[in-house]
């Protein structure tokens, strides 16, 4: 049977199509969340998914840049230096 979707009421459920059972049919029902931020999104590109995912970074470029210069230069204080 495919799944269906509706809508939480309190105790009751109303679902968006009809089931297809006879009234006072016994059913097991499992229930999971949707996500309406992804619910009817288009699929996003892998750049548009970083830009999400750096949040409040992805207007500010360059404090980005500082902030891993930064740490780079931290990572090497007191490391010796690797000869080739």
């Amino acid at each position: 049977m495919e799944p269906l979707r509706g809508i939480v009421h309190g105790r009751m459920i109303e679902l968006e199509n009809e089931p297809g059972l006879p009234d006072g049919q016994s059913v097991t029902v499992v229930v999971q969340p949707t996500s309406a931020a992804t619910e009817g999104a288009p699929e996003l590109s892998s750049r548009a998914r970083l830009r999400r995912a750096f949040g409040a970074w992805a207007e500010d470029a360059e404090e980005l840049d500082d902030f891993l210069a930064w740490n780079r230069r931290q990572r090497r204080i007191g490391r010796m230096e690797m000869e080739p």
